[in-house]
């Protein structure tokens, strides 16, 4: 259930984030959406972010739900994984998140009221791949970001995170078929989930039905033997 919502923030406008789209359209939650951060590049920008944040306020009146929804990936051997590589997928998956969230909590903290959702991934969590070694680090990361931040910012602004398992994502799509059928055995559901399922997870944690939910990881993977 919600009450009276003005804006969606999104990180990133991918499958995970259009989805989040559909499922606000589908609950009646007040227009206009806030599409703040539609490319990968501009969340890690402080600058861009803050004008972005300050241009919604101005012409919305305030920011209910921030969903922190980008997210990048180079599966690269260990060995041959660069220095530059950790530092883009750290800018954009972790400090991207903590920017993002310092600049809209200012104006939550105003209105004393609001809702910010972390995108994580099971990476962060148990599900371990030396290819993407940066990647889970920088997920984990986001689930300890989120824990601080429901502690600083509370008690009248909530921050959660969800933690998706194997998703039919943009990101996926490439994915060897061999090695996703490898992956299917350890799921429970014996499938990979859709995006509009993880949408509803993150559209429940934003919902007045999540009110006492605070600075939990929800983890959406299907059953995980690992």
């Amino acid at each position: 259930m919600f009450r009276t919502r003005n804006n969606l923030s999104i990180g990133i406008l991918g499958s995970i984030g259009r989805a989040c789209i559909i499922q606000v359209l589908n609950n009646g939650i007040g227009l206009p959406i806030l599409f703040c951060l539609l490319f990968r590049r501009y969340c890690s920008d402080e600058k861009q972010v803050k004008e972005m944040v300050e241009q919604a306020v101005k012409k919305f009146g305030k920011i209910d739900i921030l969903v922190n929804n980008a997210g990048i990936v180079f599966d690269v051997p260990f060995n041959e994984r660069t220095i530059e590589q950790w530092k883009r997928t750290l800018e954009v998956n972790l400090i991207g998140t903590f920017i993002c969230s310092r600049i809209v909590a200012k104006f939550m903290r105003k209105q004393k009221s609001g809702s910010i959702i972390n995108i994580s991934s099971t990476n962060g969590e148990h599900t371990y791949h030396p290819d993407s070694i940066d990647y889970s680090a920088s997920k984990a990361g986001v689930i300890n970001l989120t824990k601080s931040l429901a502690m600083e910012l509370g008690p009248n602004i909530r921050v959660n995170s969800v933690a998706p398992g194997w998703v039919d994502t943009d990101m996926n799509k490439e994915l060897p078929e061999n090695y996703l059928k490898k992956e299917l055995q350890r799921i429970y559901l014996k499938r990979i989930a859709k995006p509009e399922e993880i949408a509803k997870a993150v559209l429940f944690l934003a919902s007045d039905d999540a009110s006492y939910v605070n600075g939990i990881t929800l983890i959406v993977d299907g059953g995980d033997q690992r």
